[in-house]
């Protein structure tokens, strides 16, 4: 054979003749092994598709319910059972739960008798199991155990899988198709009665491969075996398997390997010798990946390629030695005796020390040759050197195929897992044991060298593996650890999850609280003003014209130029800027904040030439005011951080005309001052005539409606509906929602800059959700259920989780692998040192503060759009909400769970909600179109 056309060194080329040509075959291509690489994660995407019954070609990807990863804090005494194909070992960890902590481990092994296999194998396991702990002699009667099955199950939880096949010469009747857990669990309450021991966990031995070596340096997210048999499981995000996409957090998948190529995806590069073993096994056409790596299938190839060409003629003279014929002749050990030759004497290392690198290699080849002569004489053959050296190079092409494609599997899995975390480069470990990849230095060698070559974006590091004993262990202890975990989790967080009764206490109360805003008598004392704004019309379509508008309400401000015209002309057309207005500027004085914004809108209409022209204005004003007239209000309280004194208690139109005054400006035509959820019900209002209701849940929260003046005995008016500005957000200011006020609620409360205001608006804005995130997380690094309880100084930190951080969480969880990675980047970035499971947790408590703020707004809201309807005393009602706000528009999950909620407990009312274009700008906007519009159709 051509060396050149080798892309992977296999070892010295074979010589000329047939022997050489009837070995091609075993020689693989880079282009070969990566079409195969390719083959197998197609294989086992479709079976994490659950796509096989589609045809063949699909990978088994059984889950394994294995999703917690020790974490060190685990403590306790748990067992494991390890069932091997010739013995059983019992082991008992014992783990302090300390950082740093030493694992205490005992075990012992039994071997497993031949009728056993075939009859009474779970008395013998209980008995065994017994005895060991027997052995022991201490004081604890009461263990989680984790039997480690190595046999394909089908599993529907961490303990409950039934048997699908026996194999390894295991036959025992009555147990395919149970429940082995329940087998092991009635064999142990019968045969080991002085204990309590609960089957925790069962899994194959790949997982328990994985998990002992998961405490790592580098930890390990994937487990090989490659051995009699040879398997592979890792590290899946739930949400890609079939079945579970809406679960969160990463499951142990068993892939069951061995198995592929039944589809016939690895006829390309079986050769005639794999097809004469293939024909011999009792399984044949199946397991063909495994037939190509593990041990007892590479020895089987070896024996048949010897007995074979001994029967052509190629080797030993024609002789073929009965011995040849015989199955199982050949072992491991004997393959690696022959193949194997660089560390086998202790003169080659001697020699090698000394650099005579010519000398070195001839005693190792001299060597070699001397012990497959010893090997091959025991058969009963009379080989010649040349036998010896193609009998060194058969075993050798034959054992770095197998470490060849089974390093081409390990990249199949890893490219998967790389590309859906949508990831450049990935730096992940991978856990493996066996005799075929302990057994020999060029084996691994090649393995790790061929992933190089295949996956060179990726940084493979593999930990060798002692056994699956330890790792099945820490399976139950981290299961156990979790479930106490989600235990602990589940009651700090009940407080915070709210039952429909809850929901339509809060829907009654606020309808309460509307009714004695609208009264005179109880306005007073009412803790939703329920606040009169004189407007009284929607928009028609009719209005024309050029408007300003200002639109205050954060510290972000807007200056706008809002063009009315015809939809034949192009309805709206707005041209707006954006200015900061400063902390220090809106927690200063009346005339620091009046000029500010003043110079705002001189730079506004200087950049748009707007100098000469007076416009009539709107003014979006989103505090508290107590309207005296369409233009005139007087500010109640600042919120939202604002607090320059010298406002509350005056109009905020006549402090903005002072400021122009003194800027020597020439005069601003204000018209209105609006209410931001005022000009968001007017935006949308003028894209819907059912329009009646604004809403804004972004950095605060307000609703606003149009009432009829019948009901509103605060104001008179001789129209017959008046925009009502509810000022809803200090609903519960009088303690009515303190039933539903947890701990976390009232730590942020008493930390904002308003302690006892505002109450409803804490439980839903923006400004608020997020600190009482922090709080939360606070108390749970606090209670070592996230963070392994190493709480960052970061996480004391005032506003450290702004809501967009919290829209993202969930956002970026919701798609899985990269998502995770992403917030997992992101927190890391803010100072945390953050698992996979924290990441999940950050988002669990997010969702739950999250949907509390969404229902608890749906509640209020419920119980406005049922008085509309009861006003006008229909039997349905169909209207549209207005909404604006980041919070509802970013957040994935916001808006549907208002909706929800209103139909839930609104049920005779059909609500439609309508995003706000532009916001309350344009609305201000339009309240001064229309103003203006009315008072030029007014007889002179």
């Amino acid at each position: 054979m051509n060396v050149s056309r080798k892309s992977l060194c296999y070892g010295l080329p074979l010589g000329a003749g047939t022997v050489q040509k009837q070995l091609q075959g075993f020689y693989l291509s880079k282009k070969q092994l990566l079409r195969m690489k390719d083959s197998l994660q197609a294989a086992l995407e479709k079976g994490l598709k659950k796509q096989a019954q589609d045809g063949p070609g699909g990978l088994p990807m059984l889950p394994t319910y294995v999703c917690a990863l020790p974490d060190g804090t685990e403590r306790g005494y748990f067992l494991a059972l390890v069932l091997g194909k010739t013995h059983v070992e019992t082991l008992l960890l014992h783990l302090s739960g300390e950082e740093k902590q030493k694992a205490q481990i005992k075990k012992q092994t039994f071997a497993i008798p031949a009728e056993v296999k075939e009859g009474k194998l779970f008395e013998f396991l209980a008995k065994c199991l017994a005895k060991f702990l027997d052995d022991l002699g201490i004081s604890e009667k009461s263990f989680r155990l984790g039997f480690c099955f190595p046999f394909q199950c089908e599993h529907i939880s961490l303990n409950q899988c039934k048997l699908v096949q026996w194999t390894k010469e295991f036959y025992c009747s009555g147990v395919v198709g149970e429940n082995v857990a329940q087998l092991l669990q009635t064999a142990l309450k019968e045969h080991c009665k002085n204990y309590n021991i609960e089957v925790f966990a069962v899994l194959n031995d790949t997982v328990g491969v994985m998990m002992s070596c998961i405490c790592e340096e580098q930890p390990c997210e994937i487990g090989l075996i490659i051995d009699d048999g040879t398997n592979c499981c890792y590290m899946e995000q739930i949400e890609n398997i079939a079945g579970m996409e809406n679960q969160a957090g990463r499951m142990c998948l068993n892939t069951e390997w061995g198995s592929f190529g039944q589809g016939g995806e690895l006829d390309n590069i079986l050769t005639e010798f794999d097809q004469l073993m293939d024909k011999e096994c009792t399984n044949q056409g199946m397991c063909r990946f495994e037939k190509l790596i593990s041990n007892i299938y590479v020895c089987e190839i070896v024996r048949i390629i010897l007995a074979t060409l001994s029967e052509k003629g190629d080797l030993f003279s024609g002789v073929l030695a009965p011995s040849l014929l015989t199955k199982g002749v050949l072992k491991l050990q004997d393959i690696l005796d022959i193949i194997d030759h660089l560390k086998s004497s202790m003169a080659c290392e001697l020699i090698k020390r000394v650099g005579d690198t010519k000398l070195f290699h001839r005693v190792c080849e001299k060597v070699g040759l001397v012990k497959t002569k010893n090997f091959l004489t025991r058969q009963g053959l009379v080989p010649n050197n040349q036998d010896c050296s193609f009998v060194q190079q058969i075993c050798q092409i034959v054992f770095l195929r197998s470490a060849h494609l089974c390093a081409a599997g390990v990249a199949a899995i890893i490219t998967h897992i790389r590309t859906s975390q949508k990831r450049a480069h990935l730096n992940i470990g991978v856990a493996v044991s066996g005799a075929m990849y302990r057994g020999q230095t060029q084996y691994r060698e090649t393995v790790q060298q061929t992933l190089k070559t295949l996956i060179p974006e990726c940084t493979v590091t593999f930990v060798t593996s002692e056994g699956s004993a330890v790792g099945t262990s820490l399976v139950v202890a981290a299961a156990v650890r979790l479930g106490k975990l989600r235990e602990q989790l589940s009651a700090i967080l009940a407080p915070l999850q709210l039952s429909t009764g809850d929901l339509e206490k809060i829907r009654k109360q606020m309808r309460w609280e509307m009714e004695r805003g609208l009264s005179k008598e109880t306005n007073n004392v009412a803790t939703v003003r329920m606040l009169p704004t004189f407007v009284c019309q929607l928009p028609d379509g009719s209005e024309r014209g050029d408007y300003l508008a200002l639109d205050l309400g954060g510290t972000n401000f807007r200056v706008l130029m809002v063009q009315v015209k015809s939809p034949q002309e192009g309805g709206i057309n707005i041209i707006s800027e954006i200015y900061i207005i400063p902390t220090e500027v809106a927690q200063s004085t009346d005339v620091e904040l009046f000029d500010h914004i003043v110079r705002c809108v001189m730079d506004f209409q200087t950049k748009h030439g707007m100098k000469d022209r007076t416009l009539p204005l709107g003014f979006t004003f989103s505090f508290p005011c107590s309207q005296l007239g369409l233009d005139k209000g007087i500010l109640l309280r600042w919120t939202k951080g604002f607090s320059a004194v010298g406002c509350v208690g005056r109009d905020p139109v006549e402090l903005l005309r002072e400021a122009v005054k003194r800027q020597e400006h020439f005069g601003l035509n204000v018209v209105a001052i609006v209410n931001d959820t005022v000009g968001t019900m007017m935006s949308c209002a003028y894209e819907d005539p059912k329009c009646e209701i604004g809403l804004i849940v972004g950095t605060g929260t307000n609703a606003c409606y149009m009432e009829e003046m019948k009901n509103v005995s605060t104001v008179e008016s001789g129209e017959k509906r008046m925009c009502i500005n509810m000022e809803w957000g200090a609903f519960g200011d009088d303690g009515s929602l303190d039933y539903i006020m947890t701990a976390y609620d009232k730590k942020m409360d008493a930390a904002s800059i308003n302690p006892g205001q505002q109450r409803y608006e804490k439980l839903i804005s923006g400004m608020y959700l997020g600190e009482i995130v922090r709080y939360i997380l606070l108390d749970l690094t606090a209670r070592k259920i996230i963070f392994q309880g190493q709480s960052p100084s970061v996480l004391k930190t005032k506003d450290l989780f702004p809501t967009k951080l919290l829209s993202d969480i969930e956002k970026c969880l919701d798609r899985g692998g990269q998502g995770v990675q992403e917030v997992c980047t992101v927190l890391e970035e803010k100072g945390f040192v953050i698992t996979t499971e924290d990441a999940h947790l950050v988002k669990n408590v997010c969702q739950i503060v999250s949907t509390r703020a969404a229902k608890v707004c749906g509640a209020g809201l419920a119980a406005v759009v049922d008085k509309i309807r009861e006003n006008r005393q229909l039997e349905k009602l169909e209207v549209t909400v207005g909404v604006d706000g980041t919070l509802y528009k970013m957040h994935p999950h916001f808006a549907r769970q208002v909706q929800e909620t209103v139909a839930l407990l609104a049920p005779k009312c059909q609500v439609k909600f309508l995003l706000s274009e532009d916001g309350s700008g344009k609305g201000a906007a339009l309240i001064a179109a229309v103003a203006h519009h009315k008072s030029q159709q007014k007889p002179t």
